[in-house]
This record gives structure tokens, C-alpha cells and sequence, in this order.
């Protein structure tokens, strides 16, 4: 959706398409699972033509990510159990809106550091990226 509620205009960046995999189409965002098997990160991106900023986002628009963050942050919780969720809407590398949020533990290999630049990002096997993107749609319907 762009601004006045219609799709044209929208793709995702080339840099998320490659970073992430798909695992759900939400009413506002496209859910994506970041290709690290050091945390589990999801990511949110809507699809609004230039959004850049929350504030690019109606009001509307801006409830509805929020539904979105709350629905991703509470598969994550369910499955994972984490000690602390992380949620940011950074871009300082890729400007399309999108947000982040990650399941921390104490002992992953961040803590308590943010997970950007701290380690070499762990690619999914085949078979365990099919397995957690079915354990994640599993989670979004509850």
C-alpha cells in the first residue's frame, strides 16, 4: 500500500529480499525471517511506496504495524521464550521502513550488545530454515 492505501509503487529492497526469507503476508507488512541463525529476528516491512519514517505512515497505517509488531513479537515469545525482545526501526543501511525485532538471550552471542556488527551472521541450513518458518507460521495463527 503507498500512502493513499493502494500497492503500486511498493517492492521490498533488494538488500532485504536478499537478507531475509518470507513468512507471512500481514494486512499492512510483509513478515520476514533475517537469514542468521544466531538470534530469532524477524523483520516487518510495509508496504507503503517511500516510507522511509513511522511518521511516513498515517494513522492508521502506523495501528496496524503496531498489531503486526505485537502478532511477531508474541510468535517469538511463544516459541522461543526469550529474556528480552528487541524492536527497532533503524535504516541507517537500508532506508525502506522496516522493522526489526529479536528474541535476546543472555546467552546468545550478542549479549548485551546489539546484534548489528558483533558476530558473522550464521546462514540457515535448508532444512532448518523450512522448519523455522513453519514453526513461525504456526506461532502467527495462535
Amino acid at each position: 500500500m503507498n500512502r493513499s492505501g493502494h500497492a503500486g509503487g511498493w517492492q521490498l529492497h533488494a538488500q532485504l529480499a536478499q537478507d531475509t526469507h518470507p513468512v507471512a503476508h500481514l494486512g499492512l507488512s510483509e513478515l520476514r525471517l533475517m537469514d542468521d541463525a544466531n538470534h530469532p529476528w524477524l523483520i516487518l516491512v510495509p508496504r507503503v511506496a517511500d516510507a522511509v519514517e513511522l511518521v511516513d505512515l498515517d494513522a492508521t497505517q502506523q495501528a496496524a504495524l503496531l498489531a503486526e509488531i505485537n502478532l511477531a513479537s508474541h510468535a517469538l515469545r511463544a516459541l522461543f521464550k526469550p529474556h528480552k525482545l528487541n524492536v527497532a526501526a533503524l535504516g541507517n543501511v537500508v532506508s525502506q521502513l522496516h522493522v526489526h525485532v529479536i528474541a535476546r538471550f543472555p546467552d546468545d552471542i550478542a549479549w548485551p550488545r546489539p546484534v548489528w556488527g558483533t558476530a558473522t551472521a550464521q546462514p540457515y541450513s535448508p532444512e532448518a530454515l523450512v522448519d523455522r518458518i513453519q514453526q513461525l507460521q504456526g506461532a502467527l495463527k495462535q
